[in-house]
């Protein structure tokens, strides 16, 4: 009899036992933090992945030198969010590279099933900083800018630009809400000390820069003035070295078309690591090779400020680049395999990319399409990527987008008003060389399971679990537009 019970409570137990691990073969969970074996001897990092899991729920996983390691795992969990801690030592391009081509592994869509960033920094109290940096929301309301684009000002309450696209020398400024930004011309060898006195004054929330760099300066610009990293710190380059104080307060910087600055290059002593420490940036997006096309950096930078007070930072990196994929996706299907020779190529040399391109898709590669493939994992987000940062919208946004779920169907509706403005949604033509007029952009408040659109509905979308993009839109002013997707 006793031995009948042992039998009786083992199969009960095993049967227990094959359900749970049947729910674990299903888990999802909505945030992943990944991080090095490596880490796990050292405290003070491990720390920082301690609180960062711990504010999101996050369940966390261990590679011993790659993220790939982790696919199968990756699959089991489909995340929606993925923050990597790593310290700069062990990232480079080829991490960041493979760490958006990973993105895209975990599903058999062509899409990126997750957003991802990377939390690292000279140190881990510098990592630190960045987790805690992000942990409410952020409206940005003041920027420093270098670029010619955003000059009007008008997203913000404090602000001041170098114009890097006319005559050195050129700049401009405005310091309240509703003022107008008063520009004028100096000697363009002062561009520099105008940049220091204005990040001083201005204690800037967003940094936006576009002149040349590399992963040990940046030109201020027109190669009048150096920005240089040491110890973990920027400084300016001057007779005496000036070295910049970071922040108190969240900031973004957005290196919308700098070469390179974005690559650590396996040093602590690199201009992102620099930025991320010395500069207390508590996101920042940069390119981590040699630009030439544009498309992913000022895309990225577009999708934000065309939802402006909608979008979060990531969200609109990340959407910007399933727009990208999707471009690529309707001129050859196969252009997604194709992946740039950056080991074999410089700028300029286009024989090898066009033997690989023609190989693979039959075709000869057009400019668009070798810069769309050079542009499509090569801008990294460093910083959590579920962090809420906003650009602040300068007036009543002209629509809302409602979002229902019924039974087998979703329901995405957008209801425009009197202050509907066609042309900001599609990008106000900001950088239009590089982007072209983007689609109407929406983030899913929760994912769906395998989103098409409905039987009898004519719009042109490109739609997976967490977003759709809805192209050819032209809206007008106090009306509703509905899209209906079935889903499983």
């Amino acid at each position: 009899m006793m031995k009948k019970q042992i039998v009786v409570m083992f199969v009960v137990w095993l049967f227990t036992a094959c359900n749970l691990l049947d729910v674990n073969a299903r888990q999802v969970r909505d945030y992943v933090v990944l991080t090095s074996k490596e880490m796990q001897s050292d405290k003070a990092w491990m720390k920082v992945v301690e609180v960062l899991s711990k504010r999101h729920k996050a369940a966390v996983l261990y590679y011993n030198e790659k993220p790939r390691e982790l696919l199968e795992e990756l699959r089991r969990l489909a995340p929606r969010y993925m923050a990597v801690v790593e310290k700069p030592e062990n990232l480079n391009r080829e991490f960041v590279m493979e760490g958006h081509r990973l993105s895209r592994e975990i599903d058999d869509d062509i899409y990126a099933d997750y957003l991802w960033g990377i939390i690292t920094g000279y140190s881990a109290a510098d990592a630190m900083r960045m987790v805690e940096s992000s942990a409410k929301p952020f409206v940005i309301h003041t920027a420093l800018n270098t670029t010619a684009e955003l000059s009007d000002g008008k997203y913000f309450d404090r602000f001041a630009f170098m114009n890097d696209g006319g005559t050195p020398g050129g700049w401009g400024e405005k310091t309240t809400r509703d003022g107008e930004v008063k520009s004028e011309q100096i000697n363009k060898w002062e561009i520099l000390n105008k940049w220091v006195e204005k990040y001083k004054e201005i204690d800037p929330d967003l940094l936006v820069t576009s002149s040349h760099a590399t992963e040990k300066n940046l030109e201020m610009p027109f190669t009048v003035g150096d920005l240089k990293p040491r110890g973990g710190r920027l400084y300016a380059d001057f007779m005496t070295p000036e070295f910049l104080n970071g922040t108190a307060h969240p900031r973004v910087y957005f290196a919308a078309g700098n070469c390179l600055i974005g690559n650590i290059d396996n040093d602590p002593e690199s201009m992102a690591v620099a930025w991320l420490s010395g500069m207390n940036a508590t996101s920042m997006i940069g390119y981590v090779v040699t630009t030439w096309y544009g498309r992913n950096g000022w895309g990225g930078l577009k999708y934000w400020v065309a939802n402006a007070g909608r979008l979060t930072l990531a969200q609109a990196v990340y959407l910007n680049q399933q727009d990208m994929l999707r471009t690529e996706n309707e001129w050859h299907p196969k252009m997604l395999t194709v992946n740039y020779p950056f080991s074999e190529i410089e700028f300029g040399q286009r024989e090898m990319f066009e033997k690989q391109f023609k190989t693979v898709t039959g075709l000869k590669p057009t400019k668009d399409q070798m810069g769309f493939v050079h542009d499509r994992d090569v801008v990294v987000l460093y910083g959590d990527p579920a962090w809420d940062v906003k650009m602040q919208n300068p007036k009543p946004l002209g629509y809302e987008v409602g979002f229902k779920v019924k039974g087998k169907q979703c329901f995405v509706t957008i209801t425009t008003n009197e202050y509907f403005d066609g042309g900001l949604m599609k990008g106000e033509k900001l950088k239009q060389e590089h982007v072209a007029d983007i689609p109407f952009a929406y983030y899913f408040p929760k994912r769906v399971n395998n989103p098409r659109l409905a039987k009898g509905q004519e719009w042109e979308v490109a739609v997976a679990e967490d977003f759709l993009l809805l192209y050819d839109c032209d809206f007008e002013k106090n009306k509703q537009y509905t899209i209906v997707l079935d889903i499983n």
